[in-house]
């Protein structure tokens, strides 16, 4: 409400105290209040500004929400009807992998250690180092045994072509033998017949008979060193087979040296993690003792623990989805 006219305060003078009986200290005087003069404010011509009509953003919104609504309902039951009500889920499911255990396979020092926990390592990569001045020694003496071996075949192998030689030398002299052979037996058939006309004496008879049967002696002997001959040819070759024999079985020791002498060197088996180090430069190790774990980084795989009122709904080959909890709940596809 606005009004023309002033008004204006009355002023009064504040009434003093009644003198007390007592003698008091005098009170402070409390001066008089001022007027207050009310002055009225002008009438404002000005027009408030127009309020948004709330009536058509409310139209525009619910319906807006509404339609997300149920885009958002028919896209859950959509992946219910397809996906959903096909899923078996459980939270018990943990992260597994086949370790291995790096053991030695020889007896030795331990020369030097190439990993320290923790250590990624590649498939070949040598991680421990044995003293291998004992394994060299033994396959340098098998290399030495392999090469006395060869000299002695090619021994063998030459008395075997000295012998051959023999049996034809014998078999030479057994053809000249024989001619002889044939000569005395000509000749004694010539001295029968001069005997029987009486142009000869008995005792070229004799004499003849006699060379016939020396030569059937040396015939005879001539057969015997042919038979030596190829005898010794056969021993010869006994030898030859022995002893390849013998050079295959030092060719054997000779590899299996030179395998114990690459164990020397363990080298990791795969890909992975080492872990668990239990092994130190110096060590004395034994074959089988387990000096650290190999865990691989890419043969990994989930054992997932379900209930027995689920086991129904799962079949082998079937696809998984896996969220893991250290991936920030991003997850995978399997099966």
């Amino acid at each position: 409400m606005s009004t023309s006219q002033s008004t204006s305060a009355e002023v009064r003078p504040f009434p003093n105290p009644k003198s007390a009986p007592e003698a008091r200290e005098p009170l402070p005087e409390i001066p008089a209040a001022e007027p207050v003069v009310e002055v009225p404010h002008a009438p404002t011509t000005e027009k408030a500004p127009a309020q948004p009509r709330k009536g058509s953003t409310r139209r525009f919104i619910l319906p807006v929400i509404g339609i997300a609504a149920l885009a958002a309902a028919g896209w859950f039951g959509y992946k219910y009807w397809t996906v959903g009500r096909f899923m078996v889920s459980t939270d018990d499911a943990y992260v597994q992998a086949d370790m291995a255990f790096i053991s030695p396979k020889i007896t030795g020092y331990v020369e030097d250690v190439k990993f320290d926990n923790n250590q990624r390592v590649k498939a070949g990569q040598p991680l421990i180092v044995i003293d291998n001045g004992d394994y060299r020694i033994a396959l340098d003496q098998t290399q030495a045994k392999i090469d006395s071996q060869d000299k002695t075949l090619e021994r063998i192998k030459a008395q075997i072509v000295a012998a051959q030689a023999s049996v034809q030398q014998a078999e030479a002299q057994k053809v000249a033998t024989q001619a002889a052979a044939n000569n005395a037996a000509r000749t004694q058939k010539r001295a029968e017949q001069l005997v029987s006309s009486h142009v000869a004496s008995q005792s070229t008879l004799d004499d003849a008979r006699t060379a016939v049967e020396q030569a059937n002696a040396n015939l005879v002997g001539a057969d015997a060193q042919i038979a030596a001959a190829k005898a010794n040819i056969g021993v010869l070759q006994a030898q030859y087979n022995e002893a390849e024999s013998s050079l295959a079985s030092l060719k054997l020791a000779q590899d299996k040296a030179a395998r114990d002498l690459s164990f020397t060197v363990i080298k990791a088996p795969f890909d992975g993690v080492m872990g668990n180090r239990s092994v130190q430069k110096g060590d004395l190790v034994n074959p089988g003792q387990k000096l650290a774990n190999l865990v691989p980084t890419r043969h990994l795989y989930i054992v997932a623990n379900y209930k027995e009122t689920q086991l129904p709904g799962i079949a082998a080959g079937a696809k998984v989805h896996v969220r893991v909890d250290a991936m920030d709940g991003e997850g995978f596809d399997g099966i």
